[in-house]
């Protein structure tokens, strides 16, 4: 087992203990207790979890909201998918907009060695693109957003981050909504998120939604903006003949992955 298999197995399992031992976690990952203690520091560090004398404490089953080391772990095959769909979707020499949020930065991760122009929403997506700089080949131009940065998420918000969106055009904005319902459209957990997101599918000629199945009809309390305003959504979710249907009502393109 390698070292992301044993962080998703920790954050899984942490999902439904509150608490467990290094000794445990041993046993399930059959890894050393320095590896384990290791693991735990790391996943700490990125709030997944909180360390604790001789293991580590669930944060969700204490009614913390899941940080972005967390939701990182959470369906990463699906992600992977999602992100590879969009990538092919992508253009070489394009101008792109692509928003926060774990899935964005596994798009980010596929886009690293393409000849585009992209605007990145986060810090964790520009890192992503900017790679591994001893490589050779092509590798993106990015522009970034200024503005705030949240802490945790490392993501850009603020007048000057939507001001600086709208001022340019793109090819595509990729769109990582918060929840997805086909009646409301793309939703986002906070305003000062869904004004960004707001501002990249405004400034763009057309609009890619990257969506997991765990997101659909999820709870979400700000509205981005109606499924008219969406070209495609790339998913993994097994969409049934009505909501095919709908999606074709509002010309939007599904493609599951």
């Amino acid at each position: 087992m390698n070292t992301d298999e044993r962080h998703r197995l920790i954050g899984e399992l942490l999902r439904h203990r509150e608490q467990i031992t290094v000794d445990e976690l041993m046993a399930a990952c059959g890894a050393s207790g320095a590896t384990i203690r290791r693991d735990l520091d790391i996943l700490a560090g990125h709030g997944v979890l909180r360390r604790v004398h001789g293991g580590a404490m669930s944060l969700l089953l204490q009614g913390e909201n899941p940080g972005y080391g967390q939701r990182e772990l959470e369906g990463h095959a699906a992600k992977v998918r999602i992100a590879a769909a969009v990538a092919a979707m992508l253009k070489d020499r394009g101008r792109f907009w692509l928003d926060s949020g774990t899935t964005a930065t596994e798009i980010a991760r596929h886009l690293q060695q393409r000849d585009m122009t992209i605007m990145p929403m986060s810090l964790q997506a520009v890192s992503a693109l900017a790679g591994d700089q001893g490589q050779a080949g092509h590798r993106p131009e990015l522009l970034l957003p200024g503005g705030s940065l949240v802490p945790g998420e490392l993501s850009f918000r603020g007048p000057m981050t939507e001001g600086n969106v709208r001022s340019l055009r793109f090819d595509a904005a990729v769109v990582t909504p918060c929840a997805l319902s086909l009646r409301d459209g793309l939703l986002a957990h906070d305003l000062d998120d869904a004004a960004v997101k707001r501002a990249g599918l405004e400034s763009a000629a057309k609009v890619i939604v990257a969506c997991s199945g765990a997101k659909w009809n999820a709870s979400a309390m700000a509205l981005v903006a109606p499924l008219s305003a969406v070209d495609a959504i790339v998913t993994d979710k097994a969409l049934s003949a009505d909501e095919l249907t709908l999606l074709a009502q509002h010309s939007v393109e599904a493609v599951i992955v």
